[in-house]
Parts: C-alpha cells; structure tokens; sequence
C-alpha cells in the first residue's frame, strides 16, 4: 500500500469515527397505531345520478415516522371489509355480494406503501392496493401533523384518494356498467395515530 493509500484510508476512518449520528435513522423510528374511535374511513360514489356515501369501522393501521413525527417511513393499512355501512340494509348486502365486494371470499382490503415522498402540500405514499383479491398501484396523498397530547405523541393523518372499482372487479354482470354507477369512487380518510409506549 503506498503512502498516498494509507493517507487516505486513514481519512475515510476518521471521518466515519467522527462523523454525527443520524437522529432519523431507523433506530429513531416512532410506531404509532390508530385511534379507532376517533378516525374515520368513508368513501362515495354515483349511482343513478345520486350521490351516496359509505363508511368503514374497522380499518387498523400501522404508521412508523421519525422521532419527532415530521416524517413518515410506513403505512400499512387493512380494511375489514365486513364493517362496511351505508345506513340502507339492501345496498349493504347488494355491496357485500359476489359481483360486488364479494367479502365473503375477500373480507379484507390492504394498502402497503412501498415509497413516501414529500409534496407541496403534504405526502404522497405509493403502493400496493389489494380489493377483491386484485393488486394494483395507488397513490394515497395525505397531510400530516404531529403534536403532543397529555404526555403522548399523537399523529393526525388526512387525505382524499380516487380508485376506479372496475381496476378492481368491483362490478361483475350487470354491474360492469357505468350506466347506473359511476366507475370513480373517493375514498377520504381522517386518522388520529398514537405513539407505542
């Protein structure tokens, strides 16, 4: 090894030996878990020229951010879609059934990011949206902000996405017209996220 080699490994030594910690780094991540009873999961869509409107109770998700909550590094949501409610019995079981949701063969929906990327107005996490059993991309835009609450770290996470249900089969026989529904459903979310302890 020449001299100019040894002067120079011994820099790159050095500057690692002295070089900050990273306070983001995975080591500093904060899980936080949702507040069910304070969050919200809705979604709407068109039928017969009318708008109408559902909503979602159960919808755990799993969120990791760095130490002060500023910045996100996971999204994991699972949507049981047993908990679905449009206040009209007919049009829940209508939903519910096999040309529609068909949840008893796919009682679950679940987003996963796979990258979250900062915007001008928030976030915008890209993923892996898997309802009635078909996987495609979405994005999920959504703003964020991180406070403290009694002692806890606390994290509200609020956005608006659109799905196209046919992407996704929702819509088998008669349905798989746009005709009566719209093919764009929104999906609007509001969640209240807690720090582990």
């Amino acid at each position: 090894m020449t001299v100019y080699q040894q002067a120079l490994r011994g820099a790159v030594l050095a500057a690692l030996l002295c070089a900050p910690a990273f306070a983001d780094g995975p080591a500093a991540a904060t899980h936080y878990s949702i507040d069910q009873a304070k969050s919200s999961l809705e979604f709407g869509f068109v039928q017969a020229g009318a708008q109408n409107k559902g909503k979602f109770s159960k919808f755990p998700v799993s969120f990791d951010a760095s130490a002060n909550g500023a910045t996100p590094t996971k999204l994991d949501v699972t949507v049981d879609m047993t908990s679905m409610d449009t206040d009209d019995k007919e049009r829940n079981d209508t939903l519910r059934g096999p040309d529609l949701f068909d949840v008893a063969k796919n009682p679950q929906a679940h987003f996963v990011a796979t990258q979250i990327t900062k915007t001008a107005t928030g976030f915008d996490a890209v993923g892996k949206l898997t309802l009635r059993g078909v996987t495609r991309d979405q994005h999920v835009p959504f703003t964020l902000r991180s406070t403290n609450e009694q002692g806890h770290a606390v994290a509200y996470l609020a956005g608006r996405t659109t799905l196209h249900r046919l992407d996704f089969g929702v819509g088998q026989g008669d349905w798989k017209s746009t005709e009566w529904v719209g093919n764009d459903v929104t999906v609007s979310y509001s969640v209240r996220l807690v720090a582990a302890q």
